[in-house]
């Protein structure tokens, strides 16, 4: 039981990590993890992977829906998952991969990605693990909008379709930059 502080930080001082299970019907369950066997196990796991959370004899299928972190130390303080139901429609934020390389950035174009993940709604059966997005044929000046991901039929995305998920732009030249440094010498030179 992690009823206090005292036993939270126990807990944590040995390598543990102080966890909650809850579910949509609002049942709350309290667990701890060993903290090196859980971040090895979730690296690279995002929010819309559903991973199988053993407690005991029981099994839950479950998202990861927070983890709070110690930035300065690198370890995580607290944990919380989320139970999913098989039968049940759930939201879940997929990440964005970009794969490739964009010709406008060969080019000389700068490549920005403002959207690192989409919001979409579906059975936790169809839930995709990452959207991976070819921006190989990408040319300067050129956009792919939320609107432009192919998530399935079983699908819903619920972000903004008009939103700018990855872009190429050229950056302005800075021509004004040498007529000024020429102008200075020819000061100096008057003065003398």
């Amino acid at each position: 039981e992690l009823t206090t502080k005292g036993a939270v930080n126990a807990l944590r001082r040995n390598g543990g990590i102080p966890a909650i299970v809850y579910n949509r019907h609002g049942t709350v369950k309290t667990v701890s993890l060993v903290a090196k066997e859980f971040q090895k196990a979730v690296e690279g796991v995002s929010e819309s992977t559903i991973i199988s959370l053993n407690v005991g004899s029981d099994s839950h299928q479950c998202l990861i829906k927070y983890r709070q972190l110690d930035w300065l130390h690198g370890k995580i303080l607290h944990v919380d998952f989320f139970e999913v139901e098989s039968g049940v429609m759930m939201r879940a934020k997929v990440p964005v991969h970009l794969v490739g390389s964009s010709i406008g950035v060969r080019n000389g174009g700068i490549l920005e990605n403002p959207v690192h993940e989409v919001e979409v709604e579906c059975f936790p059966k169809d839930m995709p693990g990452r959207f991976e997005i070819d921006i190989s044929a990408l040319e300067a000046n050129h956009s792919i909008h939320v609107r432009d991901i192919a998530a399935g039929k079983d699908v819903k995305v619920l972000s903004a379709a008009d939103q700018v998920v990855v872009l190429v732009k050229f950056a302005k030249a800075e021509e004004e930059v040498a007529p000024a440094e020429e102008a200075a010498p020819a000061v100096a030179a008057a003065d003398a």
